[in-house]
């Protein structure tokens, strides 16, 4: 099995990539809740930005629009959304770095990167994935370099219920720790600190909850 067939759920990575943008789009509040999530971030010109699990490109491209002094690199373990993205920074005139990677295996040298960005991502990965994906992000990372997360949470009960068709989608068992509120002690475990909720959203496929850490 390749590192790209690794996460990838049943539909296919074919029929995902040509559904991904306007699915979430229209079900996840995508331009508030990437907004917001840039705006925490706090993005200032020579830092180095790693978007973790870019999927197709649209949080790495926006990030590099609205500063556009950062040195940005993008990794996914799927080619096939990796080639979207990059037709996406090709068409903006923009220069981003993209490589075929997986988040618990990231090919760059400690304490080379100021800021983490992630995605809708770590609902996706088994919770041994997630444990090590987030010490490659302390590894990564440099002192006092953030993390910012935007995933799946814990909610009020008609967001408890909106998010079960999430779950029907991407599985239950790997959803359970972020709709029980576990990615805080995740990231904590990892050697990351200062783990706090920044934003929430209400939409209609359940509770998107922004977070931080800092290493």
């Amino acid at each position: 099995m390749s590192a790209s067939e690794r996460y990838v759920p049943a539909l296919g990575r074919d029929a995902l990539t040509a559904l991904y943008d306007p699915l979430i789009r229209r079900t996840t509040r995508e331009r508030r809740f990437k907004e917001r999530l840039l705006d925490e971030a706090a993005l200032a010109p020579g830092q180095r930005v790693l978007d973790l699990g870019c999927g197709t490109g649209t949080l790495t491209v926006w990030a590099k629009q609205r500063e556009p002094g950062i040195d940005i690199a993008g990794i996914d373990g799927d080619p096939a959304v990796l080639r979207r993205a990059k037709r996406k920074a090709t068409d903006a005139g923009l220069v981003i770095d993209f490589r075929e990677a997986l988040a618990d295996d990231l090919p760059f040298e400690d304490a080379s990167f100021d800021r983490v960005l992630t995605s809708l991502v770590f609902h996706h990965l088994p919770r041994d994935v997630k444990d090590r994906a987030a010490a490659e992000v302390a590894r990564v990372l440099r002192p006092g370099g953030e993390l910012h997360v935007a995933d799946w949470g814990p909610g009020d009960p008609l967001m408890r219920l909106a998010f079960f068709t999430t779950q029907l989608l991407d599985g239950f068992e790997r959803t359970e720790d972020n709709i029980k509120g576990r990615l805080p002690g995740i990231f904590e475990a990892a050697g990351l600190h200062d783990v706090r909720e920044r934003s929430r959203f209400r939409t209609i496929s359940g509770p998107m909850v922004l977070l931080s850490a800092r290493r």
